[in-house]
């Protein structure tokens, strides 16, 4: 009997080729297919979940600091700039993981488009060329979304409000709990930064983190749920 063992030869074109003929076998393709996009929503999930983690971490810092410093007068204004810098920190490691996680999302919605889709509705192919844009990909993957695009979209699902929330309080602090005898400009000092400065930088801050919210990017990531017109046909 022949040991199976000396019958592969990894070296050989054959074996290197070996997944290729899965690409002429309808049976053998379409579970390659199902294999990779199970592999593919794995990874979309698990840096989905990291990036919620980044985002929980953001709504901790702010409720924390918020509670914090309107818990006594005494409290420093300043400790709400610091949660701007904080949330500007989680803010640039999120959109480096929201860059990843679109990486494996496209590769999903690829999938789902040009296979499961066409599998319920042949007549409504998406692209012929579906294959090589995949293949290409897994060999060379490649970030797909432009940095600019990845902090204006976490911007306005997540940081844009929690930057908001903080500017106010800050605003509010200054106000309200000014010392009497002081304006708000010399209270907005931070030890030798004068006031006026101060605020020049927080709205500098908030004139340029509006802008990036506001933004409309001129690539619409493919396959993003967006409002459907009319619902009824989904009871």
């Amino acid at each position: 009997m022949t040991d199976p063992s000396e019958e592969f030869d990894p070296g050989s074109r054959e074996e290197r080729e070996v997944a290729a003929e899965a690409a002429t076998d309808r049976s053998d393709f379409l579970s390659l297919m199902a294999h990779t996009y199970r592999g593919e929503l794995g990874r979309t999930s698990s840096w989905r979940t990291r990036i919620d983690r980044t985002t929980n971490w953001a709504v901790v810092v702010t409720a924390s600091l918020l509670t914090w410093t309107f818990s006594s007068e005494s409290r420093p204004h300043y400790v709400l700039l610091i949660g701007l810098v904080m949330l500007s920190v989680f803010l640039g490691i999120e959109t480096r993981r929201y860059r990843t996680f679109d990486v494996w999302r496209s590769r999903v919605r690829l999938l789902e488009e040009n296979v499961f889709a066409n599998a319920l509705d042949p007549e409504g192919v998406e692209q012929s060329n579906w294959r090589g844009l995949l293949s290409e990909d897994l060999r060379e993957p490649t970030i797909k979304m432009p940095t600019v695009e990845a902090v204006s979209r976490r911007l306005r699902r997540v940081y844009a409000p929690l930057f908001a929330v903080l500017v106010a309080a800050w605003v509010v602090r200054l106000t309200v709990f000014t010392p009497s005898g002081n304006g708000v400009v010399a209270t907005a000092a931070v030890g030798a930064v004068p006031g006026a400065l101060v605020l020049a930088g927080v709205a500098a801050f908030s004139l340029v983190a509006l802008a990036l919210t506001l933004r409309r990017a001129p690539r619409r990531a493919k396959g993003e749920m967006q409002a459907a017109e009319t619902a009824d046909e989904w009871k």
